[in-house]
């Protein structure tokens, strides 16, 4: 399946902000923004919903603390009590270390997992490169162009009017 796709060439942050914002505003779908690094307000500028992924992190540390808690202590205190030096066979305090580096290992793995997912990150993935110099120095927008609302010499004057470099339409595979 493929789309044809509008894409503009940047050498600012703060231009490649206000064009996305001026693309959303026209109506256009933004199908992605590729930067050398993070841009602060970028998310925000395309739409883009908080993610959920810190809740799905969180979430799992918790099941995991409480799993293991209660496997620790139905096998210490229930199905095999062993009296050891007289200690308690439900101690807490004894259970936390164990517990604590579950919790971690699980919510870094089901958050790793998460990620690769929703990212649709897979293995012999092939990426799309639109601009060789975006992981220098330049800013790429790619805006869907099969949308009915799209006109190439209106996005054109758009684009030019926030300081593309470069402004070209190609079919993407996606």
């Amino acid at each position: 399946m493929s789309q044809r796709v509008a894409i503009g060439v940047l050498d600012d942050e703060t231009n490649l902000i206000h064009l996305t914002r001026a693309v959303r505003e026209a109506g256009l779908s933004v199908v992605d923004v590729f930067t050398p690094y993070a841009v602060h307000g970028l998310d925000e500028a395309m739409g883009l919903r908080p993610s959920r992924l810190p809740w799905l992190c969180f979430s799992a540390a918790i099941i995991a603390a409480g799993l293991k808690l209660y496997f620790e202590y139905w096998a210490t205190g229930i199905t095999w009590p062993l009296n050891i030096v007289g200690k308690p066979w439900n101690s807490l305090p004894a259970f936390i270390p164990v517990t604590f580096e579950m919790m971690v290992l699980t919510a870094g793995l089901t958050t790793m997992f998460a990620f690769l997912v929703v990212a649709r990150l897979r293995p012999a993935k092939r990426p799309k490169v639109h601009y060789p110099s975006v992981t220098d120095d330049r800013f790429v927008l790619v805006v869907q162009a099969s949308d009915a609302r799209f006109d190439a010499g209106r996005m054109r004057r758009l684009f030019q009017q926030y300081g593309v470099v470069e402004f070209r339409e190609e079919i993407e595979e996606i």
